[in-house]
């Protein structure tokens, strides 16, 4: 931690440099509508399981079948997201992804599963690290891929009231229109601000630029900037909402998520 003093000029060098940096980059296939989240390296605490919704309501998106997948335009999804803590350095998440069509049909589209690992905060690293790899399956009339695997470093740091984060994704599909281009990049990115104790705002970055051996063009590329806000109320709640626009014309262009979730402890006596 720094002072507010020294610790400000600093934080906004970083920021600026990482907000420069991923603007420039023309992305191509961007985190997908049923989970919208640049993750942080802490973990959930061992014996702990962290239970999260995502809602993330397309406002404008696509209006046809494009490649057998449906049209994303007023659709709601919902994807339940179940964390438990098994040590200091290890946890396991559980994806269940579902949709609200704009006929009013409730469908559900998949299942991920995501072991992570990092370097424990005990052992008091320069920077948060951890590692997230996410497999499973989503039907294909939401998904040109159904199977797919993905590999999250994360690195983060909390700067006086500033926090950086940062996740170059690489992902790959094992079944569907996208297994022959192997590993693909997906980076994503989040810079906050602590106003107060309980209210932090910021921007998050989702982007995706194609296979890492041949990048796509601009146009068939996706980016999405979030304005965001977090709300710290209670160590046993998250609350996190933001609106997204897509820059490039394969991305949805306007996209309202919010992520709520209740951290529960099973250990005798245990305080968050």
């Amino acid at each position: 931690m720094m002072s507010n003093g020294d610790g400000m000029n600093q934080p906004l060098c970083i920021a600026s440099a990482l907000l420069a940096a991923f603007c420039s980059i023309t992305s191509a296939r961007a985190q997908d509508n049923t989970e919208i989240q640049v993750y942080g390296s802490n973990l959930v605490a061992p014996a702990d399981t962290m239970v999260e919704i995502h809602s993330n309501f397309t406002v404008k998106g696509t209006k046809t079948v494009i490649d057998g997948v449906l049209p994303t335009n007023h659709a709601e999804h919902e994807t339940l997201e179940i964390t438990h803590g098994f040590t200091s350095w290890f946890e396991t998440g559980f994806y269940v992804f579902s949709t609200i069509q704009p006929d009013g049909g409730w469908m559900w589209v998949g299942d991920h599963i995501r072991p992570r690992v990092a370097i424990p905060e005990s052992l008091h690293w320069p920077v948060g690290l951890s590692l997230s790899t996410e497999i499973g399956y989503q039907r294909r009339n939401f998904s040109a891929d159904t199977w797919t695997w993905e590999v999250r470093p994360i690195i983060d740091k909390k700067l006086g009231r500033w926090y950086l984060a940062f996740n170059p994704t690489v992902d790959r599909s094992f079944h569907g229109a996208s297994e022959n281009q192997g590993w693909s990049f997906s980076p994503n990115a989040k810079i906050s601000y602590d106003f107060t104790r309980k209210i932090s705002g910021g921007i998050e970055y989702y982007g995706a630029l194609g296979p890492i051996t041949d990048f796509d063009r601009l146009h068939d590329q996706q980016q999405q900037i979030f304005p965001s806000i977090d709300l710290n109320v209670s160590p046993n709640w998250e609350f996190n909402f933001g609106v997204g626009v897509g820059a490039t014309g394969a991305t949805d262009h306007l996209i309202v998520k919010c992520i709520v979730g209740r951290r529960f402890h099973w250990g005798h006596g245990r305080k968050p």
